[in-house]
């Protein structure tokens, strides 16, 4: 299979993918399986990505090692949202959108969803683009790379469990979460998901010149970065907690950066409260 002929399949599998992410959403009423189907698939279909043979090239190294790591990620999220899904919890973002599209909802969640498609296909080829990396053996850029995606992988399942644990108990109910992670960003998942794009990125560039294509992946990071910062992320979310919770939000809000990590802003924060 040349290149050419593998890219065009995979951009038509991860659409062929989303348009049955799309049936399960309709007929189930759970929105949150169409993340979960996402994760699955941008890590799936990256990692055959990874380990496609090229110009009749041997599986190096670098190939499994990136494509492990891909399907590790891919399953930790994917898993994580299924279960949160499977015990009725749901995303409120397509909430949101089922109120604000009314009878045209099925429509353009489909269309929607073709985008996420073509995301996750971007997505794939910048893991792509890591695994062939021709250079030979494994040198400071792939170890870094590796270490910065094991990192932003841990970060974001503590981030996960933090707020996880903050939900279930009985104590918290009606308070923001702003324990750990939560307290150095509104979105620390966010973080941790837009770190993991960048190791990407980091094994795929090579500053002698010697594989241009490489800088390719930067795409990856800088489109994980626009879709959690300023379209699909931050921005339904934190509008529904302010619908939801309005001042207890925006006091959160106040002491609190949306994404980078930092220190809480000194604030007066008297009775504050959210619930996430």
């Amino acid at each position: 299979m040349t290149t050419g002929i593998f890219v065009l399949a995979l951009a038509a599998c991860l659409s062929a993918t989303m348009i049955g992410a799309w049936l399960i959403a309709i007929l189930t009423g759970r929105s949150g399986w169409i993340d979960a189907i996402w994760s699955f698939a941008t890590g799936a279909f990256g990692a055959a990505a990874a380990m496609i043979p090229l110009a009749n090239s041997q599986i190096s190294m670098r190939q499994m090692l990136v494509a492990i790591l891909a399907l590790f990620w891919s399953l930790r999220l994917g898993l994580h949202i299924s279960i949160r899904t499977a015990r009725g919890g749901d995303d409120p973002r397509y909430k949101q959108l089922r109120e604000e599209w009314g009878g045209s909802f099925k429509r353009r969640l489909f269309w929607f969803l073709q985008i996420q498609a073509l995301a996750a296909f971007a997505l794939a080829l910048s893991i792509m683009l890591a695994a062939h990396n021709p250079a030979p053996g494994l040198g400071v850029a792939d170890w870094t790379g590796f270490a910065v995606l094991i990192v932003a992988i841990v970060g974001e399942t503590i981030a996960d469990r933090q707020l996880s644990a903050f939900r279930s108990n009985p104590a918290n109910k009606g308070k923001v979460c702003d324990v750990g992670l939560w307290g150095i960003s509104r979105h620390p998942n966010y973080f941790f998901e837009w770190l993991g794009w960048l190791a990407y990125a980091i094994v795929a560039i090579d500053l002698t010149g010697a594989y241009p294509w490489g800088w390719l992946a930067i795409a990856g990071p800088l489109l994980m970065y626009w879709l959690l910062v300023h379209a699909s992320g931050i921005p339904p979310l934190e509008a529904h907690m302010l619908r939801s919770r309005g001042k207890a939000f925006r006091d959160y809000q106040r002491r609190v950066n949306p994404f980078w990590p930092g220190p809480q802003h000194a604030v007066d924060t008297s009775n504050h409260g959210d619930s996430r």
